[in-house]
């Protein structure tokens, strides 16, 4: 990690969004990074609720055991299996045998889905979380992850397009919590033109989060960008100067 950028950032964010809660990023490593490694759990876990600790600033590690979801451990690369009955899970269920969560309205739409969402295999052994501040020079952020309100969100949304001219340089895809802050980022960082992806949308994930808040995921290269634009974006302008004052109130 480039410190200079690591502590830039930190600054501007101070500025212009008042104090709000610092992002977190993830990397695929083959060693620990100085993060401490996560005991695999007894049983089904939703990564999303234990990501609640690097927001607190606790840098945590995760190897394939420690992922205590099928569908987490295949949008983190690490299985490419899908459960069994899967089409009928997240559609309309199994009279008597699987309650199904109806996201998609029969088993054939969910087959289709899934021929479009590409595995994605983990790169090392591990996946580790830190939170922006907690990155040391060794570390190599591949995504930026934000969990926001709307306000801030606001922000992030028009910086992401400020030098662009696609009208899609956000988007939010079909997918579950976690495939919204590492599956679809991380794919997008390869990209000429890689893209943010507004998320948190997974009706099973929101429990764990704040009420308020929806996610922002940025590929390292994108994010880099964002930085750079900053000084000069509408964030110097008495339009968001009005909501940033809301931001320092609330």
């Amino acid at each position: 990690m480039d410190m200079e950028l690591k502590n830039r950032f930190a600054d501007l964010w101070n500025r212009y969004f008042n104090g709000s809660d610092l992002p977190i990023t993830f990397f695929y490593s083959n060693d620990e990074s100085d993060a401490t490694r996560v005991s695999p759990p007894k049983g089904h876990q939703c990564i999303i609720g234990v990501l609640s600790r690097v927001f607190k600033g606790r840098s945590l590690c995760f190897d394939s055991e420690a992922i205590g979801c099928a569908g987490a451990r295949r949008y983190l690369g690490f299985n490419k299996d899908i459960m069994p009955d899967f089409e009928y899970f997240l559609s309309c269920g199994i009279a008597g045998k699987l309650e199904g969560e109806r996201y998609k309205k029969t088993p054939e739409m969910v087959n289709e889905v899934m021929t479009r969402i590409p595995f994605c295999e983990a790169p090392a052994r591990y996946i580790v979380f830190k939170r922006w501040d907690m990155l040391d020079e060794n570390d190599p952020p591949e995504v930026v992850i934000f969990f926001a309100r709307p306000d801030v969100l606001s922000g992030l949304f028009t910086i992401a397009g400020f030098d662009e001219t696609d009208l899609n340089a956000v988007m939010a895809p079909f997918g579950a919590g976690c495939a919204g802050i590492v599956h679809y980022p991380f794919l997008e960082k390869s990209s000429m033109h890689p893209r943010c992806i507004l998320g948190m949308f997974d009706v099973s994930a929101r429990p764990f989060v704040p009420k308020d808040s929806l996610s922002f995921a940025v590929p390292m290269p994108k994010f880099v960008q964002i930085i750079e634009n900053m000084e000069e974006s509408f964030l110097i302008t008495p339009s968001w100067g009005k909501v940033r004052k809301r931001l320092s109130n609330s």
